[in-house]
This record gives structure tokens, C-alpha cells and sequence, in this order.
């Protein structure tokens, strides 16, 4: 995509209303209304978890874009984790690359979202690990080792079943509190 016409997207994107979550992907910019209250209790169980095996000078963060200019994406996970030194500026966005980890709890209004246009985005965005909890399906599913623009494992489990959290996490990820749809 012509640089120009990425920062022309980016720039309608950052004028658009407050209580939307707004992403861009490739010329595509993606709205969302705020997540339900059983969304945000999913997050706080995974976030939980991940808090207490996150590495030294790493913060988690939710509603924080991720840009990737060569990439043409800007994406807004639910959750992750980028370096403390990398949230002291005051820019909307801070570069994708930086980040250990997406976390996403799926959208029942827009799941194409999470499971199409996320698991092609963020590998590209050089994203070592994209974890998809899907509530609907009463699925977790980990992405991991990207490379050539797509994830080359995946690993797959219902709530109740464990899934392995490779490093700089390492930790088993216990998913019997999450709450269907």
C-alpha cells in the first residue's frame, strides 16, 4: 500500500467517534462497539494468569493499536504484553513488532474478524503468539511460530482443557473458569 494512503487511513481512523474499537487492515478500517460485560470477565481470567509469568520490564495492555506500516495494519488486541519503556510516549500506537503476544477473546457480532482477518494480519506484524478464546465454541486456541506470513503451529482445546504457553511466558494456561456464550 502506498505509505501515503496508509497514514490518510490512519488519520480517519483516529478521528472516529470514542466507545469504538477501530483497526485497520490493509484499506479496510474494522468498528467495533465496546465487548460485553461476560467478554471483559473472559479477558480478566486470561489476563490473570498471563500477569503472574510475564517477563521483567514487560506491562500488559489492553486497547493499546499496534502499527505495522510495511504491513498496512493497525490492530488493537484485547491483550498484551510490550516493553514498559515502549508505553512512555504519548502516540496512539506503538510499533507491532514490540509485542509478545495477542490475545483475543472472539466477537460473537464479528468473528471473521478474530479468526480471518487477525490470524492473516498478525503473523505479518511479526506477533510471536496469537491466542484466540473463542466463547462461543468453548474453544482456546494458541497460534505460534510465525513465518511466512502465517502461524506454523497451532494448538487447540476446549474450556477445561490446559494449553501450553510457550516462553517468555511458560505456563500452563488453565481455561476451566471461562464462560461460555
Amino acid at each position: 500500500m502506498n505509505p501515503e494512503h496508509f497514514e490518510l487511513l490512519e488519520e480517519a481512523r483516529r478521528v472516529l467517534p470514542d466507545g469504538f474499537k477501530t483497526e485497520l487492515s490493509g484499506d479496510i478500517i474494522v468498528m467495533q462497539a465496546s465487548p460485553s460485560a461476560l467478554h471483559q470477565l473472559n479477558l480478566s481470567k486470561i489476563r490473570k494468569q498471563f500477569d503472574g509469568h510475564a517477563p521483567a520490564g514487560y506491562v500488559d495492555t489492553g486497547n493499546t493499536d499496534l502499527a505495522s506500516p510495511q504491513t498496512s495494519a493497525v490492530r488493537n488486541p484485547d491483550l498484551t504484553y510490550l516493553p514498559e519503556e515502549a508505553m512512555t510516549t504519548t502516540e496512539s500506537s506503538v510499533p507491532a513488532e514490540l509485542a509478545l503476544i495477542a490475545v483475543e477473546i472472539v466477537s460473537p457480532s464479528n468473528p471473521e474478524n478474530d479468526w480471518v482477518g487477525k490470524l492473516r494480519d498478525y503473523p505479518r506484524m511479526d506477533i510471536p503468539l496469537y491466542l484466540v478464546v473463542d466463547a462461543r465454541q468453548k474453544t482456546v486456541t494458541l497460534f505460534s511460530e510465525p513465518a511466512n506470513d502465517r502461524y506454523r503451529m497451532r494448538e487447540d482445546a476446549d474450556f477445561g482443557e490446559p494449553v501450553h504457553i510457550p516462553a517468555p511466558f511458560s505456563f500452563l494456561l488453565d481455561t476451566t473458569g471461562l464462560k461460555p456464550y
